[in-house]
């Protein structure tokens, strides 16, 4: 018997959805004019402003002036939070970090090409392979392999200031945290210290005429304040990634099931190893003692003796002596 089915009905395969990579690319741009306006507007507006009446303090105007694009970029920030709202697009905040990379990616790479050659072909075949990686990254971020990427970044949560079981394995986090920020802080100082950085990190573009692009002014400065920034996320962040986080809660509950010796049972403990150690040493010693006397003997003659070797006029070995 036939039986009417109705179109709306009928299984559809589902199409990935503009959304996701039209609010990332959104995001991607407020995050890059908020960078902007930490970096360069807040500088300009600063030199012109107040550093003419703090040109004789030297670390302490560049110290403020730092403070100040931190707090820019915290109210950013709490300004983007607003715009997206109390239910965001799942997936926005990776998104927003993958098209940001992306485009990071992208222009190196066309900075690269584009110097290898002379300047007029260089710039020719940059454009081309920014081109290409632009519609590959676009093909790429919109279908369901980006989406899926974006929405993982952000389920792990490291866009997310929210914790994954605060009061589960607590003593091994802060552990695992000062870890991080140990590691983090000799490397920050090292880098700092040695001097190596410039005073503004500028990249150089494949133009005919000779002209760079500041990318961090006062980098001696502010590359060190932006990697303790990202060091103290990342330490914060990785400890509330849920598989890593039930990997430190499975530890410590682990580490907690250890019955662990009193001090004068650990003394007396240690006292019966050195003890063996030091017994087992000396047998062994009195062994190889004895079987080397032994086997010098000329009853036996198996090993030379300490003397040597004694040899006949003739040059053959007579007889070993101990």
């Amino acid at each position: 018997m036939a039986t009417a089915v109705e179109p709306g009905s009928q299984p559809q395969t589902p199409t990935p959805s503009l959304g996701l990579p039209v609010a990332s690319l959104i995001g991607a741009a407020y995050v890059a004019a908020a960078i902007a306006v930490a970096f360069y507007v807040v500088p300009a507006v600063w030199a012109e402003t107040v550093a003419p009446a703090l040109a004789g303090v030297g670390f302490v105007e560049v110290l403020a002036r730092v403070v100040v694009q931190l707090a820019a970029v915290g109210a950013m920030l709490w300004f983007g939070r607003l715009l997206l709202g109390a239910a965001p697009i799942k997936g926005v905040r990776g998104g927003t970090f993958l098209v940001l990379v992306t485009a990071a990616a992208i222009f190196f790479i066309w900075r690269a090409v584009a110097t290898t050659f002379e300047t007029g072909i260089g710039l020719t075949v940059g454009t081309v392979v920014a081109l290409f990686l632009v519609v590959l990254a676009g093909k790429v971020l919109t279908g369901e392999t980006g989406t899926g990427w974006m929405v993982a970044l952000e389920e792990q949560g490291w866009f997310s200031t929210a914790g994954y079981k605060k009061s589960l394995g607590s003593r091994a986090r802060r552990l695992t945290i000062l870890g991080f920020l140990i590691l983090g802080g000799t490397g920050i100082y090292s880098l700092a210290s040695q001097s190596v950085l410039p005073n503004d990190w500028a990249v150089a573009l494949p133009f005919e005429n000779p002209s760079a692009v500041t990318l961090i002014p006062d980098a001696q400065y502010a590359v060190p304040v932006i990697l303790l920034v990202l060091t103290l996320w990342f330490a914060w962040r990785a400890v509330n990634v849920p598989t890593f986080a039930e990997f430190l809660i499975a530890t410590e509950a682990e580490m907690n099931k250890v019955s662990w010796s009193t001090r004068k049972r650990l003394a007396q403990d240690t006292v019966v190893v050195l003890t063996t150690t030091l017994l087992m040493a000396l047998f062994l010693l009195v062994v190889d003692l004895f079987w080397g006397w032994l086997l010098s003997r000329e009853i036996v003659g198996v090993l030379p003796g300490k003397s040597g070797t004694e040899k006949d006029k003739s040059g053959k070995v007579e007889r070993a002596r101990w």
